[in-house]
C-alpha cells in the first residue's frame, strides 16, 4: 500500500514515522521552509500544479490513500487535495491538531483573517508581537504600531513599517516567552489558531501579563472529509485500509 502524506507539520512527520516500514510512505513538502525537518520514508518537495496535477501524480505513482497533514491554515492545498482525491477515486483523511481554546484570564479577540486582525489592533496596544508566519504580513504594512515579527524564515516585503524581525523556530518555552514579552515591552499579541503545544506558551505568557491576543480563526476542513486529531488516529486509519 502506498500512502501520500501532504506534510510540512510536526504531525505529518510523526505520522510518517508511525507508518514507515508498515506501508510505503511518501511525504510531500511545499518547499516554503529553507531547511525543513525531513520525515521518514520517501520525500518529494514542491507543488503539484493544482488539483489536476495532484490527481495525476496520485494515479502515476499508484497512491492508495492520501492524508492531508498540512498546516491548519494551508486552505488551498486542503481543498486541492479533496478535489484530487475525488478525481483519482482514492480515500482522503485530514490530520489536524486541535485548535486552541481560551481559558479564564485570556483576553482574546477572534477574527476571520489577517486583514481583520490588523484592523482589530485599534486601541489594543502600541507594541505588537506578530506570530502569524512569514506570509500575509502586507496586511500590517500600513499600521502605526511597532511590531516584533517572529518567523522561521525571512518574510517577503512588505513588512510593517516599524518592525524588528526575529528568526526562530519552536518549540518555545514559557520562560522564554515571558522574557520576550517583558524585554520588548509587548502589549498585544497577534497569532493564528495553529493549535499544538510547540507555540502555545506565548498564550500563557500573554495571559499572565494581561496582554490582549488577536487570534485568527482557522479555515474549515473541506466538507465531507473525515478528520483525525492525532498521528496515531491517522496511522490507524491507514493501517485499516491496508488490512
Amino acid at each position: 500500500m502506498h500512502v501520500l502524506i501532504l506534510g510540512g507539520t510536526t504531525e505529518g512527520r510523526l505520522l510518517a514515522g508511525l507508518l514507515d516500514g508498515t506501508v510505503r510512505v511518501t511525504s510531500s513538502l511545499a518547499g516554503r521552509v529553507a531547511a525543513p525537518r525531513l520525515p521518514a520514508g520517501e520525500v518529494r518537495i514542491g507543488g503539484f500544479g493544482g488539483p489536476e496535477g495532484l490527481a495525476a501524480w496520485v494515479r502515476r505513482h499508484d497512491v492508495d490513500a492520501v492524508i492531508d497533514a498540512t498546516h491548519p491554515f494551508a486552505e488551498r492545498i486542503s481543498f486541492n487535495a479533496a478535489r484530487a482525491a475525488a478525481t483519482a477515486h482514492v480515500p482522503l483523511l485530514v490530520l489536524r491538531r486541535p485548535g486552541w481554546v481560551p481559558v479564564a484570564g485570556d483576553r482574546w479577540h477572534e477574527v476571520g483573517s489577517l486583514e481583520e486582525a490588523a484592523a482589530a489592533l485599534d486601541g489594543l496596544g502600541d507594541r505588537v508581537f506578530l506570530t502569524s508566519g512569514r506570509l500575509g504580513l502586507a496586511a500590517f504594512a500600513d499600521r502605526p504600531e511597532w511590531f516584533l515579527v517572529r518567523s522561521v524564515d525571512a518574510p517577503d516585503a512588505p513588512m510593517p513599517a516599524r518592525s524588528e524581525l526575529l528568526l526562530d523556530r519552536g518549540p518555545f518555552t514559557l520562560d522564554g516567552e515571558r522574557g520576550l514579552l517583558a524585554r520588548h515591552r509587548i502589549d498585544v499579541l497577534v497569532t493564528k489558531d495553529s493549535g499544538g503545544a510547540a507555540t502555545a506558551p506565548k498564550l500563557t505568557a500573554a495571559r499572565e501579563a494581561a496582554v490582549p491576543v488577536v487570534v485568527v480563526r482557522r479555515p474549515p476542513v473541506p466538507q465531507g472529509v473525515p478528520v483525525a486529531s492525532t498521528p496515531e488516529e491517522a496511522a490507524a486509519w491507514a493501517r485499516a485500509l491496508a488490512g
